[in-house]
């Protein structure tokens, strides 16, 4: 064999470089050069957003998503609401180099010419920035455009205020999960063609705990097409700001990641992050005073149309269950034992949403000008309306990660709801189930629309009442063998009116979930919430993941549709 001797394979190595760096893209280029020092060191203690912080330029690759994409392709996303007369805008980047600006500009439209509205600096921890500009012009569609360095470009519609209509849509989804990285373009597909007037996230936009902003940008990539012509909603909840609960308890410190003692267990700066990231572009809240910690708040209120959602924060000033009940168990958070007494469970000074989103609720109710009809958002459900979590062998009496728990603080919180005479619609559980709730006898209370998982692979969870037979008064004519009147865990009452149970067999063991990974019978899919102001009438939909709304004959969950009148 012949030897190449050592100046010769120097120089053929200089060679190979140097052909590399001129044929390789600009892009490539300016990722494998040196870049110098961060210029903001990130304060986390405990590998928060590491893919993503000091120089994430180094770090390998990564399953959740390339970081290092083209420069002309760093503004990922934004998203926005109007209210108030106040456009509130954020923008969503991918990592930035040292020596790249840190300036992001806002450009709208007009007459034919863009027009810069505003210039804003990126925060290095999550690379967002947001805008917020007054006196907006809610009158007519306007076209916006978010930009960075020369050629970055994220473009947009914000539309006009559609005050006119005498139908407003909400489309209602959560619950993320990454054991499918898909892109969803069904939901994509699906969504624009019903066209709705918002969009709601209602939490888990991301399941991987310790790396948001990887995951966030992800999950812009998938539903960017959907989000840049509409106004849009989203509020992180426990897996975004890595728990697998959350009880925030006025934002002190929590023991661990279960979250049971109360509080957050990641730096302070890390929440912050998250809550920028996801709700910067909300209206302002109620009450900008930050809990502990100095993490802020974002509950608030958005008028679309005429239909005046609240958006709550039903998890930030819940009390921890850890040490807070009588009760024993393997979780201080599951009960097993049936035959419990619910009422030893709702001890003096727990709280669910506090009295500060208490205030503001009883204001929001009372507010009369531009109102039509009113709904209020939020992470989860004010019950416990599931029976089998996880697998379909687990059957838990009472999950005090719920609303249903602490049972005072949801009479308070429903009350409220009912006297706003709004609807309530959430996330979180993993199922679908559309309840009317009792206060003080079944169905006086407001009805409440828990909508399906994004995807539904991570865990599931089945409403199956343990002696499979329906309540008093079952839906009439219902595909569906359990409906009707129950009390839950917490003795709290409940209508059941619908639910999607997703397919056991998928849950028997990894290796059938894995087998069945983006396939229907999940009970995946979002809910579609129609506001008829006219009539006052809600019509509650919820849709299977795979379903095709472009075409005719497309079907429902078993239950759905179901219209109510305010």
């Amino acid at each position: 064999m012949n030897q190449i001797s050592p100046l010769r394979s120097s120089a053929l190595t200089l060679f190979c470089a140097v052909l590399a760096w001129y044929s390789a893209p600009i892009g490539a280029v300016a990722q494998t050069a040196g870049h110098g020092e961060p210029p903001v060191k990130a304060p986390f203690l405990k590998g928060e957003d590491s893919l993503c912080v000091n120089d994430w330029w180094n770090r390998p690759a990564n399953p959740i998503i390339d970081l290092k994409v083209p420069r002309d392709q760093v503004v990922a996303f934004g998203l926005y609401t109007v209210a108030n007369g106040i456009l509130k805008l954020s923008a969503q980047l991918y990592p930035l180099y040292p020596s790249e600006t840190r300036e992001v500009r806002l450009e709208v439209e007009r007459d034919g010419r863009w027009i810069e509205l505003s210039r804003h600096p990126v925060n290095d921890l999550g690379w967002s920035t947001a805008f917020r500009i007054e006196k907006w012009d809610h009158s007519r569609d306007q076209k916006y455009r978010l930009r960075h360095g020369e050629s970055a470009v994220f473009e947009g519609l914000i539309r006009k205020s559609p005050a006119a209509k005498d139908e407003i849509k909400l489309a209602a989804l959560s619950c993320n999960s990454n054991r499918d990285r898909g892109l969803r373009p069904e939901y994509t597909r699906n969504l624009n063609h019903q066209d709705p007037d918002l969009v709601f996230f209602a939490g888990d936009q991301s399941y991987d705990h310790k790396e948001h902003t990887a995951a966030w940008l992800k999950f812009g990539l998938a539903f960017k097409e959907i989000i840049r012509r509409r106004p849009c909603v989203s509020i992180p909840d426990d897996h975004d700001i890595g728990q697998g609960n959350l009880w925030g308890e006025n934002g002190k410190i929590a023991t661990s990641t279960a979250g049971d003692s109360g509080g957050y267990f990641f730096h302070h700066d890390y929440i912050k992050m998250i809550e920028r990231q996801q709700c910067a572009n909300l209206p302002d809240p109620f009450d900008p005073t930050p809990v502990e910690q100095g993490i802020g708040v974002y509950y608030t209120s958005l008028n679309v149309g005429g239909v005046d959602f609240a958006i709550l924060e039903d998890r930030k000033f819940k009390t921890g269950p850890l040490g807070r009940h009588p009760m024993k168990g393997p979780r201080p958070d599951h009960i097993l034992d049936p035959n419990y007494d619910p009422a030893v469970i709702d001890t003096p000074g727990l709280q669910l949403l506090g009295e500060r989103q208490l205030t503001f609720l009883a204001d929001w109710g009372g507010r009369r000008q531009g109102v039509v009809m009113r709904a209020v958002l939020s992470q989860t459900g004010f019950s416990g309306s599931a029976h089998l979590h996880g697998t379909p062998t687990n059957r838990l009496h009472a999950d005090l990660d719920s609303n249903g728990w602490p049972q005072s603080g949801r009479l308070a919180a429903l009350k409220l709801i009912r006297q706003a005479n709004a609807v309530h619609i959430a996330g979180d559980q993993h199922i679908a189930t559309l309840v009317q709730h009792g206060i003080d006898r079944h169905r006086d209370g407001p009805w409440s629309f828990v909508v399906p998982a994004i995807d539904n692979s991570y865990y599931g969870r089945w409403w199956w009442p343990e002696n499979e037979k329906p309540g008093a008064n079952p839906v009439a004519n219902s595909p569906l063998p359990w409906t009707g009147d129950y009390l839950d865990g917490f003795n709290n009452k409940i209508s059941m009116h619908a639910y999607a149970n997703p397919d056991a067999a998928f849950f028997e063991s990894q290796k059938t979930r894995t087998a069945n990974l983006g396939k229907p019978g999940w009970a995946d899919g979002w809910g579609l919430i129609r506001f008829k102001k006219s009539t006052r009438e809600v019509t509650f939909e919820c849709w299977p993941r795979f379903s095709d709304v472009t075409q005719s004959g497309a079907k429902q969950f078993p239950g759905w549709p179901h219209t109510i009148r305010l």
